[in-house]
């Protein structure tokens, strides 16, 4: 059956303003980190999508290397793009990026000008675009001139490859750096893509929030769920089928018997605001506006449904602040880093 975007999408989700651009991006948007791989029925990946964009998810935000295996999350979103958005494009953002391991050899990673417009033409044609929405340097490459990097994303913008340059994991002095690279290039950096959730404060500990405010740049936090610790399934600990027992990313170190309490106690807080404990941290990452958008993933649709629904309450009390502030500390998350 043909897909039918529901006709009040819009009125469902809040927008926001990407920085001092013109552009603006849903307040949650969808990430195909993981999920999207050839590890998934690609019907599951297809309900997914619509689901999101039926909430007014607008967002799809995909990499390179995104998978398993690499490449294959931006050919099954190609697919979708051919198939159930077909007609849509206009309405959609999309964003890829380059930067970690796509490829052996010496220019199939980090910042090269070779690697990433490379690494931007092959995202295209997996996806059937013409050009993608935004297009990012995934990490800051140490051994590459900065210059080279963002000089390479202004050639991705300026040669119609991608409508806007954004930047993600650098810390505020590397973004200071970029930022004003790509002014004086005549293409601005859009946003940048830090992680960032209740638990996982680098973020502010670097004052990237305040840079990219007093730069302008927009900002969208990613894994505010902090790889899946914040969305309720480890109250009692590891369950099985979790990404801790999978080995997608999340150490099951993290999830000590220490963190599980303070997981209980941060739970009792959502609760008491009517909200899921996923709800709780994704609205704490948008909370006082510095955040312009909270990326979620999602394994199956009624993920998206709940994640969405944290819009409705984003204001905290000073005490509800404190105590998600004491509770991070007593997890032992304090330290964690990029």
């Amino acid at each position: 059956m043909t897909y039918q975007p529901a006709e009040d999408r819009y009125t469902k989700m809040v927008y926001r303003r990407v920085g001092r651009s013109g552009l603006k991006l849903p307040a949650i948007s969808l990430g195909l980190w993981h999920n999207f791989g050839t590890d998934t029925p690609h019907d599951t990946k297809v309900a997914i999508c619509r689901t999101a964009f039926d909430l007014g998810i607008t967002h799809f935000d995909l990499a390179n290397n995104y998978g398993p295996e690499p490449g294959s999350a931006e050919t099954a979103f190609g697919e979708i793009l051919k198939t159930d958005f077909h007609g849509l494009r206009d309405e959609l953002i999309i964003s890829s990026k380059a930067g970690y391991l796509m490829w052996g050899g010496p220019y199939g990673e980090w910042g090269s000008r070779k690697y990433l417009v490379a690494s931007c033409d092959q995202s295209l044609k997996r996806m059937g675009l013409d050009y993608v929405d935004i297009f990012y340097s995934h990490r800051f490459d140490p051994e590459t001139p900065l210059e080279e990097t963002m000089g390479a994303l202004d050639y991705i913008v300026r040669s119609g490859r991608a409508l806007y340059a954004g930047i993600s994991s650098y810390t505020s002095e590397q973004t200071r750096q970029a930022v004003a690279i790509l002014k004086d290039l005549g293409t601005p950096c859009l946003i940048h893509q830090p992680s960032y959730s209740m638990l996982n404060r680098w973020v502010e500990r670097d004052r990237l929030k305040d840079t990219l405010t007093d730069l302008g740049v927009g900002s969208i936090a990613f894994s505010p769920l902090f790889q899946g610790i914040l969305t309720g399934k480890y109250l009692g600990g590891i369950p099985d089928g979790s990404r801790a027992t999978q080995g997608k990313s999340l150490n099951p170190k993290l999830v000590s018997p220490q963190a599980v309490d303070a997981l209980n106690k941060l739970n009792d807080i959502a609760k008491a605001r009517g909200q899921t404990l996923a709800q709780m941290a994704i609205a704490w990452v948008l909370r006082d506006g510095g955040i312009t958008s909270a990326l979620i993933g999602a394994s199956k649709p009624q993920q998206v449904i709940d994640c969405a629904q944290a819009i409705s309450n984003l204001d905290f009390t000073a005490a509800e602040l404190k105590q998600i502030d004491d509770l991070a500390d007593e997890a032992k998350f304090k330290e964690w880093a990029q």
